[in-house]
């Protein structure tokens, strides 16, 4: 790491200790939803105002203009704090860059810099109940009609749908085309007549996934991005922004410190869980899988430095740690004994080993366990893709 980014890194970090505080751990606990969604967008107008709100985007739409490695630096740096920074993780990193990239001056000007702020929030539709991974099997229909386009069906696992201002969805436009081909991709008012957002609810209390539902929904095509039938490429394009996961394993679960602490307080048969050998061997297993974790972290920000994209193996990142968040907090809770079931009011499966177990969600969203090891089977292996006896047919076209 350079001098230049270590001195940023720096001044980050001071800048954080004086900052974020206030909006951070004891300062949000006991909150309702929308209080702490207040806090969150306080805090984002705090960060846009200093540089630090969406650092790689340009400074005309309120941006900082930074690089790529600066923003991985910065994100280090500010979850290490409790903040309310989920609202906008879906808004800022996946709709907004592809929204800026394809969307027009004008309303570019009326949208960016208030969503870059806080002050509106986006959602993705994309998942529907019969297109998960396999996003091209997406059966929402956008008819054509005068000045637009009218969209009826159901979309699913909708993160922060019940608080979002504009949304982007890919629609079916053309059933007589392959699946692939038939898509066009739109944002669309969250607001606009027609539209139900219905909550789902989650084990562990977590309010953010809804359901949401289309009812003969008009959509300017203004708002289409990119062109008609050519949604699924601007799909592929907008979850390629967010090219890799910008934290380390802190940012993902109860650390293995925080572990090893619960261990050394712990009796098994009256002596210290240290002490036991398969309770060591976790540890060990766990420490040495960190330490090949934080080599491929590393190895991803030379590329950043050197100007290139992060390679697949990115992938092996994410299915360890979600894997491996449940598997740690499996072990804790069976130290913890039937105390550990318990769920404070502000359990969060970041630093909460009950809670960490109970969500799956960092093994589904972004790419489920089993779709992270075709990528790696086909892109870091070399081992051939599955068949697809749908490939080139009609999406109307009944199975064989």
């Amino acid at each position: 790491m350079n001098d230049a980014l270590k001195e940023y890194r720096e001044c980050a970090r001071c800048w954080l200790a004086e900052n974020a505080p206030p909006y951070s751990g004891t300062a949000r606990q006991q909150l309702s939803l929308e209080a702490d969604l207040a806090l969150g967008r306080a805090w984002q107008a705090l960060k846009a105002d200093h540089g630090y709100a969406c650092i790689t985007l340009p400074t005309e739409v309120g941006g900082a203009g930074g690089s790529e490695l600066e923003k991985v630096v910065f994100s280090e740096e500010e979850m290490h704090y409790d903040l309310p920074l989920a609202y906008f993780s879906i808004s800022l990193n996946n709709p907004l860059p592809i929204f800026l990239r394809y969307a027009s001056p004008l309303w570019t000007e009326r949208l960016a810099r208030p969503t870059v702020r806080g002050e509106l929030i986006w959602c993705q539709l994309f998942s529907e109940p019969s297109a998960g991974s396999d996003l091209a099997s997406l059966r929402l229909k956008a008819v054509p009609t005068e000045g637009g386009w009218r969209l009826s069906g159901q979309k699913v696992w909708t993160s922060w749908a019940q608080i979002a201002d504009w949304g982007v969805i890919v629609a079916r436009t053309d059933p007589n085309l392959p699946k692939h081909a038939g898509l066009t991709y739109f944002f669309l008012d969250m607001k606009s007549p027609g539209v139900s957002v219905v909550p789902i609810r989650r084990l562990g209390g977590e309010k953010d996934l809804n359901e949401v539902f289309f009812d003969d929904v008009f959509v300017p095509d203004d708002q289409r991005l990119g062109q008609v039938n050519g949604g699924f490429k601007v799909a592929v394009e907008t979850l390629m922004i967010e090219r890799y996961a910008v934290t380390d394993e802190s940012g993902y679960g109860p650390t293995l410190e925080r572990f090893v602490e619960l261990a050394a307080h712990t009796n098994i048969n009256g002596h210290s869980a240290l002490e036991d050998g398969e309770i060591r061997a976790t540890i060990a297993d766990i420490f040495v899988e960190r330490q090949g974790l934080r080599a491929i972290h590393r190895r991803a920000l030379d590329a950043f430095a050197n100007g290139q994209a992060p390679g697949p193996e990115g992938a092996i990142r994410k299915l360890l740690l979600g894997r491996t968040r449940q598997s740690l907090s499996r072990t804790a809770l069976n130290l913890l004994g039937a105390s550990g079931a318990i769920l404070g009011p502000d359990a969060h499966p970041r630093s909460d080993f009950a809670s960490a177990w109970l969500d799956p969600s960092l093994r589904i969203a972004g790419g489920t366990d089993e779709l992270l090891l075709n990528t790696l089977a086909e892109r870091v292996l070399g081992l051939p893709q599955d068949y697809r006896p749908d490939k080139g047919q009609p999406f109307n076209t009944p199975p064989n």
